[in-house]
């Protein structure tokens, strides 16, 4: 029996993640492929993949052992490469192992939730900027250069990164997807139905529209 056709889609991601980007590039295909009158929200909600690796003070401590070895990260890149050539999608780098999404969270949801109107534009070019033109999204000078070019506010970054109730607010988002059962990311959400992975986009027609 087929599921019954959603008209959103709730997307758990870190910027951190290269499946992540492919499985937005995934999903805009899919996206494309719609009909015209056929509208989909899509929701964005943040996930930590460098909890266990930030000391403290915030900085990432590099000799903190995440259980992967280098045939691990080998596999992952050549998965990386695989599904960059399938959406058709430049990348600068295939993996950003030490580099922190934190910051960069905490931006989008505080956009999100203040300035939607500009969020979309800043949350993807997060994306483009680590992804595409392989800069460190963990920079305030280049968060700051992103959020100009979507329209927030000159001080946007400086304030949310000074405001330790954005940083208590992406952290209960967090807290909430580990609630929600995610464990890692990309995850796609649609109804009572989860894909993860940077699945092709057959495989999100499916887990939306139930066939």
């Amino acid at each position: 029996m087929s599921q019954p056709s959603v008209d959103s889609v709730l997307v758990y991601a870190d910027y951190v993640c290269p499946f992540c980007y492919l499985g937005y590039a995934s999903l805009d295909r899919y996206r494309e492929g719609r009909p015209a009158a056929s509208s989909l929200e899509v929701d964005w909600h943040p996930f930590d993949l460098r909890a266990g690796q930030r000391r403290p003070d915030g900085t990432m401590d590099p000799t903190v052992d995440v259980g992967k070895d280098d045939a691990y990260y080998e596999r992952a890149r050549e998965n990386v490469r695989r599904l960059a050539d399938r959406y058709g999608v430049e990348m600068a780098q295939d993996l950003a192992r030490e580099m922190d999404s934190l910051d960069a969270q905490r931006v989008a949801w505080r956009a999100r939730e203040e300035h939607p109107g500009a969020f979309e534009a800043f949350h993807r070019g997060v994306f483009v900027a680590l992804w595409e033109d392989g800069r460190d999204v963990g920079d305030a000078a280049v968060l700051e250069e992103v959020a100009a070019a979507a329209g927030l506010p000159g001080d946007f970054v400086a304030s949310t990164l000074a405001d330790d109730a954005s940083a208590a607010a992406v952290e209960e988002a967090f807290d909430a997807a580990r609630r929600r059962g995610i464990t890692g990311v990309p995850a796609f959400v649609a109804g009572d139905h989860v894909a993860r992975g940077a699945v092709p986009p057959e495989h999100l027609r499916r887990l939306v529209e139930g066939t």
